[in-house]
């Protein structure tokens, strides 16, 4: 991981976002059953993928396909081939270095009324531009106050922006 830095106009050095040295994995599939994706999927996250995503393709011969997408750290580019390879009907996978940027981030814990929620805090420049709550916690709060997924994340929200201009 790189952090990079840029001098303002007036020379002054600010620190703007994490740079990470990462990989893409894709391969195209349009012979297996949709079943597994959600399985596969898992797997990867398991097994250290940061993200896993499909794409809706059209391939030669006007074939529909899904586009399998896997992004992941340089030391497991073996570990997900391996379960591409054994779990999808693939015979082949792209490999493409990539570099994501990404904000400098913090958490920060809400007490709501129907539980304690994370909040994943982004910094440009030292500057906070956003705060969004962490899904899982949300959901959890939701599932155990009986109260609606929508309202417990308007009041995370809501008390984020109260803290955020309240300092």
């Amino acid at each position: 991981m790189v952090s990079c830095r840029r001098k303002k106009k007036n020379g002054d050095v600010i620190s703007l976002n994490e740079v990470e040295e990462l990989v893409l994995l894709e391969t195209n599939i349009d012979d297996m059953n949709p079943e597994y994706y959600q399985y596969v999927m898992q797997k990867l996250f398991d097994n250290g993928a940061l993200d896993v995503f499909l794409t809706p393709i059209i391939m030669k011969k006007e074939r529909p396909a899904v586009k399998f997408s896997v992004l992941c750290k340089l030391d497991d580019i073996s570990v997900m081939k391996d379960i591409l390879f054994r779990e999808t009907t693939t015979f082949g996978i792209r490999i493409l270095k990539i570099q994501r940027e990404k904000l400098n981030r913090s958490f920060t814990e809400i007490d709501t009324p129907y539980g304690i929620v994370r909040v994943k805090n982004g910094f440009l420049g030292g500057e906070l531009i956003k705060s969004v709550p962490e899904y899982e916690d949300v959901k959890k709060a939701s599932i155990n106050s009986g109260i609606p997924i929508g309202t417990v994340y308007n009041e995370v929200m809501f008390k984020a922006k109260e803290r955020n201009y309240n300092g």
